[in-house]
């Protein structure tokens, strides 16, 4: 018996804005057993965390994260976009999201954001953050760049990696297996029963996104999801509490 990992998409991003240490807190308060999160490297080659390659939508500054020195995002708000009460909220390092599970159980899914940009030795320093806070065991590592994956699984066998892609794949397992990933990160729509349950003969791990309505957060359980990623913990919390949280 497994338990469905609950990731939160973002942090808790229906309730809070995303990808901030508020967002992260909710989600752990909301039930959340797993959190996803997004990073990308600052032009002084810090790993921080935040979805987009520009600072526009989330802070209103028109500049490139390549652009922006760590320094510079500190003074940033990230959190009035959503509601002026998260107006203090900043763009967090991803070592402060380390740290802020480090004493909890909690899994994390870091997706590399460098299919624009290529931001050359994100995936080494990823990797040393997470050795560092002695997380390896409770990472997954994603990105829809594979040749990226690769390079994550050579530096750190350890770490588990896993295939982010929309489409309909032929077989995914067996691609999961040339670039040696753990898990098939695959647009809900990609997903059934018969699909996942023949992943998980060949010992991939299927975790669907982005799934925010229950009957489809059901459906994918039922379909033998080992985790979903959803912007709101708090319901799939629900669904998987009504059907014992466990598949067979």
């Amino acid at each position: 018996m497994k338990k469905i990992i609950n990731f939160a998409h973002r942090g808790a991003s229906g309730y809070c804005p995303e990808n901030t240490l508020a967002a992260f807190s909710k989600a752990l308060e909301l039930g959340a057993t797993g959190i996803e999160t997004d990073v990308q490297l600052t032009r002084d080659g810090q790993v921080v965390i935040i979805h987009d390659e520009s600072l526009l939508r989330t802070t209103g500054l028109n500049q490139l994260i390549k652009d922006t020195d760590l320094t510079e995002l500190g003074t940033l708000d990230a959190g009035s976009w959503f509601s002026p009460e998260y107006k203090a909220e900043r763009i967090p390092a991803l070592e402060q999201l380390l740290k802020l599970i480090k004493h909890t159980d909690t899994i994390l899914n870091i997706e590399l954001k460098n299919g624009i940009m290529p931001y050359p030795g994100l995936e080494q320093k990823v990797i040393e953050l997470v050795r560092a806070c002695q997380m390896t065991d409770r990472v997954i590592i994603s990105s829809f760049n594979h040749y990226s994956l690769v390079q994550c699984k050579q530096a750190a066998p350890e770490i588990r990696t896993g295939i982010l892609y929309m489409e309909r794949l032929y077989r995914p397992w067996e691609y999961a297996k040339t670039v040696q990933a753990d898990a098939l990160h695959a647009y809900k729509l990609a997903v059934t029963p018969e699909w996942t349950a023949e992943a998980a003969a060949h010992g991939i791990a299927c975790h669907p996104f982005t799934v925010n309505d229950t009957d489809e957060m059901k459906q994918l359980a039922r379909a033998g999801a080992a985790g979903i990623i959803t912007d709101y913990p708090d319901r799939l919390a629900e669904v998987l509490a009504g059907r014992g949280a466990d598949t067979e």
